[in-house]
């Protein structure tokens, strides 16, 4: 006669570890894309926020700001765009990324982030004054946008 015996066998706790790795094989990389698409808000945030006080500072001068700066100067030489809620002048708010504003006229200007961690998908995220995105990368257009 055979004795009742409770717990798992062998096989059950094999089978057991491999769905969970299989799983964390699916989960893994999927998270780490879910954290970068995340960070990207942050690039999106910073881009349209320098969009805004671009208006805002022509609004009041004949022509946009040249640089960035958490000073304001009202259509001085040279023009100074005005900056008080980014990290830094040049820095998104949560620091994942370089911001850095170029091409610019006095009726249009280019700004661009530039991630500091790893990012192949969108190497740098573009915007300019008419708002018409754009990005580097693999996926290049709008698609970074989205």
């Amino acid at each position: 006669m055979r004795q009742n015996s409770s717990g798992f066998t062998l096989i059950e706790v094999m089978i057991v570890v491999a769905i969970v790795g299989i799983l964390a094989m699916v989960a893994g990389p999927a998270y780490t894309s879910y954290v970068t698409k995340s960070k990207r808000g942050d690039g999106k945030a910073a881009l349209l926020q320098i969009m805004q006080l671009q208006e805002k500072f022509r609004a009041s001068c004949p022509f946009y700001g040249t640089t960035i700066s958490t000073t304001a100067d009202l259509c001085g030489t040279p023009p100074v765009l005005a900056n008080t809620t980014l990290r830094a002048a040049t820095t998104s708010v949560d620091g994942h990324y370089n911001i850095a504003l170029s091409a610019v006229t006095g009726s249009a200007y280019t700004v661009t982030a530039s991630p500091t961690f790893t990012d192949a998908e969108c190497t740098a995220l573009i915007i300019d004054q008419d708002g018409a995105q754009s990005s580097t990368g693999s996926l290049t257009g709008t698609a970074c946008w989205k």
